[in-house]
């Protein structure tokens, strides 16, 4: 039995009229498509989609797998994990009261975004918050506060309006992922997946034993 041959990533791509300047770090497989412009220190995974006129700026992270749709602007402060989707024309600030004739670097706030997100067009996320492992920002919506995992929000401020899966599917009142057969149970306000049938995505951390406990102790 000869040993498997291993796969040979091909090198990050820029289009000739995109800038990414010396000192940015772009993973293996990853796009930089027609203008957009990825500054020194920001950092991109493996496999992620720039689209066209995207800022990307000092700081930034991303990791392996987004897809970052056109027009998108990730200022610093801003850290997208695995297998994020930024819709076209979605917007992260990252000062939360600002003035063109005051420099308030020195207060920016940071902005994560958990593992397999998704961030609907023309979306807003004001600094400062954590968005939750797959949860589902809806088009136009305006997020102003934390976001739990697999949450489905929308509106203006954006409220939790029901749960999505792994898939993105939103799960109706059995809370069975139409697309995957996978279901989940609410505990506590959070969601969980308890039968995997997919094997799609992983599952963020259940802490809600440790919780038990401390309430109880």
């Amino acid at each position: 039995m000869t040993a498997a041959t291993p796969s040979v990533r091909p090198p990050a791509w820029v289009h000739r009229s995109a800038e990414v300047e010396a000192g940015a770090l772009l993973g293996a497989g990853t796009r930089v498509w027609r203008f957009s412009h990825v500054a020194a220190g920001a950092r991109i995974g493996q496999d992620c989609v720039i689209g066209q006129n995207v800022a990307i700026g000092p700081g930034v992270v991303l990791g392996d797998r987004c897809k970052v749709q056109n027009n998108v602007s990730l200022y610093a402060g801003v850290v997208l994990e695995d297998g994020v989707f930024c819709g076209p024309s979605c917007v992260f600030t990252n000062v939360a009261t600002p003035r063109a004739e005051i420099d308030r670097k020195a207060e920016f706030r940071s902005t994560r975004v958990g593992r397999g997100a998704t961030i609907g067009a023309n979306a807003t996320i004001v600094c400062g918050h954590d968005l939750g492992a797959w949860c589902l920002i809806a088009a136009g919506a305006v997020v102003t506060r934390d976001v739990p995992p697999f949450a489905l929000m929308a509106g203006v401020p954006a409220r939790r309006v029901g749960w999505v899966s792994h898939a993105g599917e939103v799960l109706g009142e059995d809370l069975v992922c139409p697309r995957t057969g996978d279901r989940y149970a609410e505990r506590s306000g959070a969601l969980r997946r308890v039968i995997n049938l997919s094997g799609f995505g992983d599952d963020p951390p259940d802490t809600s034993s440790e919780e038990q406990s401390a309430s109880v102790g």
